[in-house]
Parts: structure tokens; C-alpha cells; sequence
């Protein structure tokens, strides 16, 4: 078992993660955040590309022989949420902040770049990818890769790790298959003819038909998918007239899907479609359909998740790694690396922090709060499993590539 010894000292890599917690930078505009990752990169020797998708950077760095090759990914955008935190620290710009611990995941995997630069003994070809624009559907992933990042960077496998709530400071969790669901936002307009609602026999209500529909899509898993499948369908958004007194022209209905495949993601929009147009034309409405995938689900695929899940251990330890974690309704674009790649994504353990905001308990670190905030102390597990990752996957023979 390692002691991250080599990262005793993560003093430059914490001040570096606050830094950029206190600069967030929205999807597609992570500009400061991007030029201090590529400086970084530079120093320690490596060939860096900037640009990728817009804001992606990829620093890749050569071992002394091999043709193996191997891609670690991080994230790098924030999100639109006002921070409650009062730490030095804090957010300096209003309604954003890094609410998801991306900034200690760019933090993870550069320190690992540090580490394999000062020790370059090893096979093959690492590819550290700090992607743009995970976060609010903007899918940086599917723009890198449409923007020839495989093809520029070839990669046998990819690898990431997201901060979770699973457990203390040192623990890992993943499983072989299906880890996140696919994202897919619904909305489904109703159109009628606007009047006063004084005079309702002079107009068509789409008000009725689009409150009928919330309530029967309630029903509509049940009806479409296998009982033994997970998946998940929320009415999140209503809206009909701006006035009391008025009776739109259209409403609106809104939400997410949530699956584990994509076939019962088709058997969910198919149903919607089908439902949606049957309560418009009983009402007198047309229904309009809007049905947005915006990532799928995140499949490990087995033998690199079993290969992650042997260097955890490694690591950490048998006991701190659950190998065989059920699968989370969340989801992840990193979802598409690994529809073009082999790979696996895993969780880290994000323990309980040191932070205390009144009325929200100690130490928060549930990620999409208002009150989050990574916890530093995972910075070397983080970096340590990168970095031992990536030796061992380049260590293996090359015929097994």
C-alpha cells in the first residue's frame, strides 16, 4: 500500500485548487482557468495543446520507450450557483462558483503530471486531458472528441474520477458496468387559442391538457419499462399565462429522464411522444416535443474497470475500494469517452471536510450545494491513483494493447 509519500508535501497544489475555486469559470469560457493549467503543464516539460474544443488543453507527456498509450481526464468548468461559503477561499464572482469539485479534480490530475514528469521511467505515452464544459449539458466531452481529440491524441484507455460522498478520505467505488445514467431534458409545449378566461368557449385551454399530461407522465415507466430496469422520469417545470385572468395561447411542461441504456431511453421518448400527442388532440391542442439527449450513461467497460479497481487497491488498500458500488441516477459526460474508448470512471471518497456553515452541519461536502467545498485532503489519494494508473497500464506488454 502506498503512502503518497511522494505528495507529502501538497502545499503548492492546495494553494493552486483554491486559487482557481476562488476564479470559477463557466462551460466553454474557462480561460484563466485553462492558461494557468497549460503554464503549469509547460514548466514541468510537457507537449501542451491548448485550444481543444475551445478551452480543453491536453498535456502529453512521453516515458523513455513503448508505444502504450493511456488518456486521465479532468474537468474544468464551475457552475451558476451563488456560493454561502465565507473561507478566504470563497467564490470572488457572484452567482458562480465550483460547486462540484472540479477544481480539485484539474488540482488531482495535474499533480500527477508533476509527479510522472520528475519520473519519467515508465513505458509509453500519458495523455492528461482537462476537458472544457462538463457541467449544464454543454457535453465539452462530445466537442473534444468532434474535435479530433483521440485522433490528435490516441488513447488506448481513458480514466477519471469524480469526488462523491461514499465515505471517509481514501476510499474508491465503481462497478463494471453502468456507474451514471444518461441526462435528458423533455419539454413538451401545448398550443391552444388565448382568450379571456372569463370567455373560455371563445378560445382552446392549453392549461388543462398540459396538467393532465405532469400527472399522467407519472404513470408512464410503469407502462414502458421492464419492472427489473432502473429509470427515472420528474416533472420539474409548469408554466402557463403570465396573468391571472388570461388563458394562453400555449403552456408548458418540463423535466429530466434519467436511464441506465439507451434503448430504454428510446422506449421512455417514444412513450412521452406518444402520450403528449394522444392528451393534445383530445384537448384540441397540438403538442410540440422537444427531447434533448445530453449525455448517455456512463458504462465502465470490465477489464479496464477491474484494471482501476487493482490499482485502487493498490493504493488504498482492499478494504477502502468497493469494486461492485450501484449504479447513481447523477450523471457524467465523460459518458462519451468511453462510447468511443474503453475505460472506466470511478468515485473518491470526499469524507467529511473541515468547513461549517450554520444550518448546514460540519464539514459539507455534498457536491451541488451552495456550501461546498472539496476536500484538500483526497488531493494526494487522487493523484497518487492517477499516477500509479498510469504506470502500470503503460508497464503492461504490447502485445496486450
Amino acid at each position: 500500500m502506498i503512502h503518497f509519500t511522494e505528495f507529502d508535501d501538497m502545499g503548492e497544489f492546495v494553494a493552486f485548487r483554491r486559487d482557481i475555486h476562488a476564479h470559477p469559470e463557466l462551460g466553454f469560457d474557462e480561460h484563466r482557468t485553462a492558461a494557468l493549467v497549460a503554464e503549469r503543464l509547460l514548466q514541468w516539460g510537457l507537449e501542451v495543446h491548448t485550444g481543444v474544443a475551445g478551452t480543453g488543453v491536453v498535456g502529453v507527456l512521453r516515458g523513455m520507450r513503448g508505444k502504450r498509450s493511456i488518456g486521465l481526464r479532468a474537468d474544468l468548468d464551475a457552475l451558476p450557483l451563488q456560493e454561502e461559503n465565507h473561507f478566504p477561499h470563497r467564490s470572488v464572482h457572484e452567482g458562480r462558483m465550483h460547486a462540484c469539485g472540479h477544481d480539485g479534480h484539474t488540482t488531482m490530475l495535474l499533480a500527477a503530471a508533476w509527479y510522472l514528469s520528475q519520473h519519467r521511467d515508465f513505458s509509453g505515452t500519458v495523455n492528461f486531458i482537462f476537458q472544457p464544459a462538463e457541467e449544464m449539458g454543454k457535453a465539452g466531452a462530445r466537442k473534444m472528441i468532434e474535435d479530433g481529440l483521440f485522433d490528435r491524441f490516441p488513447c488506448e484507455a481513458v480514466f477519471a474520477l469524480h469526488n462523491f460522498s461514499i465515505g471517509q478520505v481514501g476510499t474508491f467505488a465503481l462497478n463494471h458496468g453502468a456507474l451514471m445514467a444518461s441526462s435528458n431534458t423533455w419539454r413538451v409545449s401545448m398550443k391552444g387559442k388565448g382568450t379571456h378566461a372569463s370567455l373560455p368557449h371563445t378560445g382552446i385551454d392549453p392549461v388543462a391538457p398540459t396538467i393532465e399530461l405532469a400527472q399522467q407522465l407519472q404513470t408512464l415507466i410503469p407502462k414502458v419499462v421492464d419492472s427489473r430496469e432502473r429509470a427515472l422520469l420528474a416533472v420539474t417545470q409548469i408554466q402557463g399565462s403570465t396573468a391571472p385572468n388570461v388563458i394562453p395561447d400555449q403552456s408548458w411542461v418540463g423535466g429530466t429522464v434519467r436511464t441506465f441504456s439507451d434503448a430504454v431511453t428510446d422506449l421512455i421518448e417514444g412513450g412521452l411522444r406518444k402520450m403528449a400527442a394522444g392528451i393534445a388532440q383530445a384537448h384540441g391542442c397540438t403538442a410540440e416535443i422537444s427531447f434533448i439527449r445530453a449525455s448517455p450513461p456512463v458504462v465502465n467497460h470490465v477489464k479496464e474497470a477491474k484494471f482501476a479497481a487493482q490499482v485502487m487497491r493498490e493504493v488504498v488498500g482492499d478494504q477502502s475500494v468497493d469494486e461492485n458500488y450501484a449504479a447513481v441516477m447523477s450523471a457524467e459526460d465523460f459518458a462519451h469517452m468511453l462510447k468511443v474508448k474503453p475505460g472506466c470512471y470511478a468515485f473518491i471518497g470526499n469524507g467529511e471536510g473541515t468547513h461549517r456553515i450554520p444550518g448546514h452541519g460540519a464539514g459539507t461536502c455534498l457536491i451541488h450545494s451552495t456550501s461546498y467545498d472539496f476536500n484538500d485532503a483526497i488531493l494526494p489519494v487522487g493523484a497518487t491513483y492517477f499516477s500509479t494508473l498510469a504506470k502500470r497500464w503503460l508497464a503492461q506488454p504490447e502485445s496486450d494493447s
